[in-house]
């Protein structure tokens, strides 16, 4: 908004824009919405219209740095590993889940299936604290030799 249309908005302002318009992958209807924010030029209020695919341009940047960090991961995944990701897919998780389109986007980009989580804002927290309870029996998998520094 800063840079296209000279409009500073507030954190609790982007932040809407981006879960009502924002997208990751084309949609089939793209929609528009009137965002009020400060004209940088007179310091008064202004209304622009945005459309969904000026948010998803603007969040390609952090989406492509996304997509990038899944396929190191599988660049980086052992071969059994791989093959079940293949299989049962990619499980989405956390508040960026909810970024419509996210799944298509990386099952697009990487060739895998994506699913996202039955509730991925509660589903990290209680992975983490599933981790917790069970640590003796994960210890293997949880606790690497390789210390990374």
């Amino acid at each position: 908004m800063k840079k296209t249309y000279s409009l500073l908005l507030g954190e609790r302002t982007a932040e809407e824009i981006k879960m009502s318009l924002g997208s990751a992958f084309p949609l089939a209807k793209e929609v528009e919405a009137e965002v009020r924010g400060r004209d940088m030029v007179s310091g008064l209020p202004r209304t622009v219209l945005v459309s969904s695919a000026e948010v998803r341009q603007a969040l390609e940047e952090p989406l492509h740095n996304i997509v990038d960090a899944v396929r190191h991961t599988l660049d980086q995944t052992p071969p059994e590993l791989a093959g079940d990701i293949m299989d049962r897919g990619i499980v989405l998780t956390g508040g960026g889940a909810l970024l419509r389109g996210l799944d298509e986007r990386i099952r697009h980009e990487t060739g895998m299936p994506v699913h996202i989580a039955d509730d991925p804002l509660s589903s990290v927290a209680l992975g983490a604290g599933r981790c917790v309870e069970e640590f003796d029996a994960l210890q293997q998998v949880l606790v690497s030799d390789h210390r990374r520094f």
